[in-house]
């Protein structure tokens, strides 16, 4: 679980150190600073970038406010396709071509693709979200950054050529 407290430095309990005193275990909360925390996450997308050296598509995609996108959230690492259009008629328009295609997609990419319409975003806006995600890793645990990579190329690479395969059907 992580708390963020008012001098920006965040605990995370969960994953925290173990340490005896007198017999007991006692967790001691890991401790990052703004600057440390940053530095991690730095650290996790050049590792990332030299692990696997390729041009992905992501904004590139040619089709205005629809994008591909990798996150690391909280607990879990995500693949998606972002229709980020602010206005819900076309937002909704573009997810529907992606939802005419979701017995193929599921086929060629995951199984365990994920379709929200109306997905709220942190920062209160709705996008659409088609997504797929691994539970239970951290960016601050560096022991999960290969099986993160790992999915993310396997993930991604798959999204990509559907992507390009089925992008003038999407467009159009």
């Amino acid at each position: 679980m992580r708390f963020f407290h008012e001098s920006r430095i965040f605990y995370d309990l969960a994953f925290a150190k173990a340490n005896s005193f007198k017999g007991k275990v006692v967790f001691l909360p890991l401790m990052f600073s703004k600057e440390e925390a940053k530095q991690v996450r730095q650290d996790f997308w050049t590792f990332f970038g030299k692990r696997f050296q390729r041009k992905w598509t992501l904004y590139n995609t040619k089709i205005k406010d629809v994008v591909l996108k990798f996150s690391m959230e909280d607990h879990c690492a995500m693949v998606s396709i972002d229709i980020e259009h602010d206005d819900e008629i076309f937002r909704h328009y573009y997810f529907e071509k992606f939802e005419s295609f979701k017995s193929v997609m599921r086929e060629e990419v995951s199984d365990d693709l994920i379709f929200e319409r109306d997905y709220l975003l942190e920062s209160g806006k709705v996008i659409s979200r088609i997504f797929v995600f691994m539970e239970n890793v951290k960016i601050t645990r560096k022991t999960d950054w290969p099986d993160v990579y790992e999915f993310f190329y396997e993930n991604m690479d798959k999204l990509e050529a559907f992507f390009w395969e089925y992008k003038d059907f999407i467009e159009d």
